[in-house]
């Protein structure tokens, strides 16, 4: 007996990744600068709060910038 699925997940599509991921580097990017600027109005604790953010945001684009090599190899 075959049953029907109205709630079938949609298949993989990874078409679209890397540009996904490109945007999600430029977002990423202009929230440092935006950041960056915030911290000309900003002292002592606050600074500190916003340049380690700062830092985790540049580890999060390289690890986009490697996955989009990843699927630029993959798609490629």
């Amino acid at each position: 007996m075959t049953e029907n699925y109205p709630n079938k997940p949609k298949p993989d599509d990874r078409s679209d990744n890397v540009e996904k991921l490109q945007n999600m580097v430029q977002d990423t990017a202009q929230n440092i600068e935006k950041a960056h600027d915030t911290m000309q109005f900003s002292s002592g604790e606050d600074k500190e709060k916003i340049e380690a953010k700062n830092t985790r945001r540049e580890e999060a684009i390289e690890g986009m910038r490697q996955e989009i090599k990843d699927e630029s190899n993959h798609n490629g």
